[in-house]
């Protein structure tokens, strides 16, 4: 028996106001967070001076809830960031190692074990020659 897989498995649909259901748990959560922090400082202060740091919050929670660059929401987007500065932009090849990244083969390497191999021309030359005769027998 054969099932049709959809190709957009991944995507979120959404649900209310352009919103998908992730998006709109991020954004209950950080209202329900700068709500409790304008109940926390009404009493001591008034509701305009409380209303400050309970609106900053809300304006981040719906700014993570909505970034996307690059079909990256904000985490992803922040772990990648973080991770292109902490490591050197400088791409070594190797033969053995299929990824370029070094945190995917789990082999951290600073700059300063880099290894200059000198190439043998001459033996590079010999086994060219060698291959040009071959194929002129051909």
């Amino acid at each position: 028996m054969q099932y049709k897989i959809p190709v957009q498995i991944e995507n979120e649909d959404p649900i209310f106001l352009g919103l998908s259901l992730r998006q709109l748990a991020i954004i209950m959560w950080g209202f329900w967070l700068a709500y409790g922090i304008f109940q926390s400082l009404a009493p001591n202060t008034w509701a305009e001076i409380a209303f400050i740091p309970s609106g900053i919050v809300a304006l981040i929670t719906v700014l993570v809830a909505i970034f996307k660059i690059h079909e990256m929401t904000f985490i992803p987007f922040v772990l990648a960031f973080i991770r292109f500065n902490i490591f050197p932009r400088l791409r070594i090849w190797d033969n053995t190692v299929d990824s370029y990244q070094p945190i995917d083969i789990w082999f951290l390497s600073g700059e300063d074990e880099l290894k200059s191999e000198n190439i043998d021309m001459s033996s590079k030359q010999d086994s060219l020659r060698e291959l040009q005769e071959k194929l002129k027998k051909i």
